[in-house]
This record gives C-alpha cells, sequence and structure tokens, in this order.
C-alpha cells in the first residue's frame, strides 16, 4: 500500500488548492521531484499586491492559465502582464464555464464532469500537448491553474503523475481530495447553485476514473499513446519522465 499522503504537498501560499506535485510516489521507488511544479486556483483569487509578491517570491516564474478565454477577460490574472514572470494563456475550455447558457454547463447538468474532462482530452488535445511542452521547456518554479484548481488542473496533474508512474489510486486521491482543501471557498457557491450543478463544484472520486477509463478504452491505457497522437514525441515524453522523476 502507498503511503502517499497528499496534505504533505500542500503550500502556504494565499492561493486557494496550492499544491506542490513533487513528493507523489512513484514506481520503482522513484519519487516525483520537488520544485518543479505548483497547482492551485486562480491568482485572481490573490487580495492584495502583497500575496501576490508572496507567490512570486517562493520562485513561480512560469504561469500557465488554463481558463477559457471569457474567463480571463472578465477575470483578468495579475501574472498575464507582469514583466516577471512568463505568462501563458492555454484555454482548456472553449466556452465560458460563468455563464449559465454555456453548452458545456447545460452538458454537466446531466453529465459528470468526468465526461467533461474526456471533452477535453478530445477536442484539446494540441492545447493540452502544448501545456505539457510548456512544463517540460518551464525553468524554475512552474504554476499552472484554472478557476478552483481542481478539474482543467487535475487533468494537467493527472497526466504529469500518469507519465512520471504514480500508481493509479493515488492519482485518485490526488483528485478527490481538492473538494476537502476548497470546501470553505466552495461551500456558499454550492448552497447558491441549482441541485443538478451541486456536484460540478466538488471533486467527486467517479469523475478521475470516468478520465482514467477513457485513457483505457481509447488509449490502451497509456497516457503516451495518446499526447503522441495529438503531435508530442517519444523523446519530448523521455525528456518530461527525465524531469519528473527522482
Amino acid at each position: 500500500m502507498s503511503a502517499y499522503n497528499p496534505d504533505s504537498q500542500l503550500i502556504d501560499l494565499p492561493l486557494i488548492n496550492c499544491r506542490e506535485l513533487g513528493g507523489m510516489p512513484l514506481k520503482d521507488g522513484h519519487v516525483f521531484r520537488s520544485g518543479l511544479f505548483l497547482r492551485s486556483g486562480s491568482p485572481s483569487e490573490l487580495k492584495t499586491r502583497e500575496e501576490f509578491e508572496q507567490v512570486k517570491a517562493y520562485g513561480v516564474k512560469t504561469v500557465i492559465d488554463l481558463r477559457g478565454a471569457a474567463e480571463l477577460k472578465r477575470i483578468g490574472s495579475p501574472f498575464e502582464h507582469d514583466p516577471d514572470t512568463l505568462f501563458y494563456s492555454i484555454p482548456l475550455f472553449k466556452g465560458d464555464p460563468g455563464d449559465p447558457n454555456d453548452n458545456t454547463m447545460q452538458f454537466l447538468r446531466t453529465h459528470h464532469l468526468g465526461d467533461m474532462y474526456v471533452i477535453i482530452m478530445e477536442d484539446l488535445g494540441r492545447e493540452v500537448v502544448e501545456v505539457i511542452r510548456v512544463l517540460l521547456r518551464s525553468e524554475g518554479l512552474a504554476l499552472y491553474h484554472c478557476a478552483h484548481g481542481k478539474d482543467r488542473t487535475g487533468v494537467i496533474s493527472a497526466i504529469l503523475y500518469l507519465i512520471a508512474g504514480a500508481d493509479r489510486e493515488d492519482i485518485v486521491t490526488n483528485y478527490k481530495v481538492s473538494y476537502n482543501y476548497l470546501e470553505d471557498f466552495l461551500k456558499p457557491l454550492i448552497d447558491a447553485a441549482p441541485d443538478d450543478m451541486k456536484h460540478t463544484l466538488r471533486s467527486d472520486e467517479i469523475n478521475i476514473r470516468i478520465f482514467l477509463k477513457y485513457l483505457d478504452d481509447k488509449w490502451d491505457g497509456r497516457i503516451e499513446n495518446y499526447l503522441i497522437s495529438y503531435g508530442m514525441t517519444e523523446a519530448e515524453i523521455k525528456a518530461l519522465y527525465d524531469k519528473c522523476v527522482e
């Protein structure tokens, strides 16, 4: 049984659901290297300039914003025009989750979030590969995020862990604890949401299992097959493995 404890990856920064990817146990006794990647919710939630500077002082040099173009335009990001940061907007959502009439949000009234993750993988494969390539090339600490750091961010985290050789049950654990870390932030939103949308604000285990089943059914359980199909090379995947694994 794995000794993985997701609480050990929490980072004391003023970002919601902020975690280090490092420390995840991997196959053959390896560990995911620390000091490479952070995941979080939106830095738009930072309340003061001091909080923003605290995140920068932690060592963040690259920021990948996975929110949709409409989200970024409406809410903005303190990193978007920061001269010290390499900022990338790579949307993993075609519409606007803030719009109740958005097609994907309507889809989620009758489907699991995991079904949306499959849509991301199917419709935005080249964007997924672009995110992974930026992380491969990044120097210093790279932060990637969406709105709450659980869905689009969770997909990228799962991909990185699959490349590195994490146990699937640890990946499930890493995914589902997002709600534990976000509960105080999300509870008012859940209370106000329609009953058929409350699940979109949680991180139910079934969602990541739908994602993993998709990989099994279409890609023989190998994330490498998926990435190569969208243009990533075996050499790039090997380089990312070498970067992440110690």
